[in-house]
């Protein structure tokens, strides 16, 4: 039709709509990132036991450029290797903090001036699509991979942030979680 076999127009696919190399995404370098500006965004993690959830964290954390992670309780610290193993690197990039508890941590960010939100399914909870990012700044609460965000946290907590769910689970992976809310939160802040 128009003078293109299929090989041609599989080419031109392929042309128009490759990978990008490594080298071509424009990343910044360690140290540019470190300077940069930050999202006022402070992720708060609650005695999440899985290292590899925490790595996770980290590299999220650094896609969404936030400003801070708070690991608290029993959440591991780096160095560790199964951290990096999911990190890949962030844990250099990210600035991270550990607090005994996360009571602490929640009024840690508060006295920043940032709202404090839980994200969790419980009573009163706001919808994420419904959520308006507070213009000072929010701090977002992830828990246990098991028992949640801790009532008491919850109960210290400016709101509930909630992900509304269509399947048959109760839950979804709490770095998935992450992934979701940050981009949500991120996506207001750079509009």
């Amino acid at each position: 039709m128009f003078g293109f076999g299929f090989l041609d127009l599989h080419q031109f696919s392929i042309v128009m709509n490759r990978k990008l190399k490594l080298d071509e995404l424009q990343r910044d370098s360690l140290d540019a990132f470190i300077q940069k500006d930050k999202h006022p965004i402070i992720v708060i993690l609650d005695n999440i036991r899985s290292l590899n959830n925490v790595g996770s964290f980290f590299r999220t954390c650094d896609a969404f450029n936030v400003e801070k992670l708070l690991l608290c309780g029993i959440t591991a610290t780096p160095p560790h290797k199964d951290i990096r193993k999911t990190a890949l690197g962030a844990t250099e990039s990210v600035t991270w903090e550990h607090f005994e508890n996360t009571n602490q941590a929640v009024a840690w960010a508060k006295t920043k001036g940032y709202k404090v939100y839980a994200v969790e399914q419980a009573e009163n909870t706001i919808a994420l699509q419904d959520f308006e990012v507070p213009k000072s700044g929010v701090g977002l609460v992830f828990g246990n991979e098991v028992e949640g965000v801790q009532d008491e946290v919850i109960g210290v907590c400016d709101g509930v942030l909630e992900i509304p769910q269509f399947g048959t689970k109760h839950s979804l992976n709490v770095s998935v979680c992450g992934g979701a809310v940050l981009w949500e939160v991120t996506k207001q802040l750079i509009q």
